[in-house]
């Protein structure tokens, strides 16, 4: 064993764990992603090799039958991977980072595969045996590498087993309160709620239409053929007929810290894609009955304990600029004779996307916990009823005006950890102090992860809508697998028909 081969083993440890908690836990969170239970387990079965491999070369020489057996094991690894590759580019779009990262690491195992199989075969050649060796640092380093691929070659086997828990109920289920057959503009389609809302409606039979900025992204929505994909609304002739605009797009208010470039953003991008949808409506022919544009439960502002509903006032705080500043510009479209809904959300759970799926991984690991003092509320919604809810306000004429797209039962920060915890069967007891917070994220922090607001669905209440997830336990045991995904009951539809205005 050679300073160049430890070297090669070393990067292939590192490439490993980036590619790992980067990618597998990270960007992909693959144990929460149904269609992956193949690649999941491929993986888990490829960490136990790897553990075997890296416990026998760091702490021991393995002689004669330990030899050939250790050789066999890093064959089988290359099968693996082989494998592993065909089911990545069935199931799933790599990205180019995780595409290099893999590459290198074949590459890498082949430079090792050629300086150590001569020496295996070597030891195969003696009397079988198993004495135990010593190689300084590289020894404790294969330990805790070992220790690291055992406990994510695990959780990987027992993530495959929870995938068929994972599959989301059907997606037709969610629009069935939309009778006939309509044509529904929607931009944001390729987002976290979008896509679920294309999907159902898609599924429903209705004909959407998904305004995006990478078509690329879009293609698997239009694989049903209901589905329409442009790049500009320039696309759409003055004479189309549109039943209903859902405008849900907008630069991701969480996903880095508010910095100036940031914030102009985030303004800048939702008053672009409204005054766009503003000017199409006002050159088409025939307008559509209903204009849905998201909003935020931040238009309310940092608020205490105090029940809010749809016709309370907010408090200062760059959420209430932009959300006020959103839905000044959205109502411009109740000139043109559009009835305005301003779906103001909270926080949207589900396991694909959000909030919540970057919080998956740390509690399912035991390192979850409450954000400062966890006294502050969330208002919550599972995503399957904001779908829903953005469905209930197409198809009720009543509605108008804000709608808080909200849970009825909101809880604090403290009460949605312990919840998560007990959904994954984890403790939830590493607090994240509030102090160190505030001072590497400002506002971005105060806002977002340490205040919040008890927002009630007062205005989708009174018009009828009953939610499928109405407390936080029944929400997060769906979303984690224990209980099976809840669609709505069946209702009978009438045969599709075009929708016609009054």
């Amino acid at each position: 064993m050679t300073a160049t081969l430890w070297a090669f083993v070393f990067a292939q440890m590192m490439m490993g764990a980036f590619d790992t908690i980067y990618h597998h836990e990270g960007t992909q969170r693959l144990a929460w992603r149904p269609e992956q239970a193949t690649e999941l387990r491929l993986h888990g079965l490829r960490n136990l090799v790897y553990a075997a491999m890296f416990l026998a070369l760091g702490w021991a020489e393995p002689h004669g039958a330990w030899a050939a057996a250790l050789m066999v094991l890093m064959a089988g690894e290359m099968l693996i991977t082989l494998w592993d590759f065909v089911e990545e580019d069935r199931s799933r779009h790599l990205p180019a980072t995780e595409r290099v990262t893999h590459t290198l690491l074949t590459l890498n195992y082949g430079v090792i595969l050629t300086l150590l199989i001569p020496v295996l075969w070597n030891w195969a050649r003696l009397p079988t045996a198993l004495p135990g060796a010593w190689h300084g640092l590289m020894s404790w380093f294969c330990l805790i590498a070992s220790v690291g691929v055992v406990i994510s070659g695990l959780r990987d086997l027992a993530a495959a087993r929870r995938c068929p828990r994972l599959v989301p109920a059907p997606a037709a289920a969610l629009a069935e309160a939309l009778m006939g057959r309509w044509r529904i503009l929607v931009t944001g389609g390729t987002g976290f709620i979008g896509s679920r809302l294309v999907e159902a409606l898609a599924a429903a039979g209705h004909e959407v239409t998904v305004l995006t900025r990478d078509p690329a992204k879009a293609a698997p929505l239009a694989i049903t053929g209901r589905v329409r994909v442009i790049a500009t609304l320039d696309a759409i002739a003055a004479d189309e007929p549109f039943d209903a605009v859902v405008n849900l797009a907008g630069e991701p208010i969480s996903d880095t810290p508010w910095t100036r470039a940031k914030r102009i953003r985030i303004v800048r991008s939702r008053l672009a894609a409204t005054y766009a949808l503003l000017r199409l409506m006002h050159r088409l022919e025939r307008k559509p009955g209903v204009f849905v544009s998201g909003s935020a439960i931040g238009a309310y502002g940092l608020r205490d304990d105090e029940e809010l509903r749809e016709g309370d006032a907010g408090t200062p705080c760059f959420s209430r600029r932009v959300c006020l500043t959103w839905e000044r510009a959205a109502r411009r479209a109740e000139a043109e004779g559009v009835r305005t809904v301003l779906l103001r959300t909270g926080l949207v759970l589900d396991g694909s996307g959000g909030m919540l799926a970057r919080m998956l991984a740390p509690f399912e690991f035991g390192l979850g916990g409450r954000f400062g003092d966890g006294r502050h509320w969330m208002s919550w919604i599972h995503r399957d009823d904001l779908v829903r809810m953005i469905v209930h306000a197409l198809a009720t004429p009543a509605l108008c005006g804000p709608m808080n797209g909200t849970a009825p039962q909101p809880v604090t920060n403290r009460q949605f950890t312990a919840a998560l915890g007990r959904a994954l069967r984890r403790p939830a007891l590493i607090p994240i102090p509030g102090l160190p917070l505030r001072l590497a994220l400002g506002a971005f922090a105060e806002e977002l992860l340490l205040a919040g607001q008890r927002v009630l669905p007062g205005a989708a209440l009174a018009s009828g809508f009953r939610f499928l997830y109405p407390d936080i336990d029944t929400a997060l045991a769906a979303i984690t697998g224990r209980l099976p995904a809840r669609a709505p009951r069946a209702i009978r539809r009438p045969t599709l028909q075009t929708r016609t205005h009054a």
